[in-house]
């Protein structure tokens, strides 16, 4: 089974942040191997889908700018594209 400490850091961070009612992670690095900040081992490219009640309120700027926020140290360490997918919870 391969490793996914990455993966793994962003859905704790997310789930406990925002309790989402929706969360998906893709992890799309192997569609940029040989790319601009592709690691051998994966996990810097990812696709995250969330909807939250968290985000009721906010521009989608501000909803972007609250994930960012979240996970600035992931950002900064390994994951170097991170396509965001958010909606608000009605």
């Amino acid at each position: 089974m391969k490793e996914r400490p990455y993966a793994l850091r962003i859905e704790k961070k997310i789930r406990e942040a925002l309790n989402p009612s929706a969360f998906e992670l893709i992890d799309d690095s192997n569609a940029h191997a040989g790319h601009g900040g592709a690691h051998p081992s994966g996990e810097t490219h990812f696709t995250l889908h969330v909807t939250s009640s968290a985000f009721n309120g906010l521009s989608r700027v501000d909803q972007q700018r609250l994930v960012y926020k979240l996970l600035e140290q992931e950002m900064a360490e390994r994951v170097h594209a991170l396509s965001l997918k958010l909606k608000p919870f009605a």
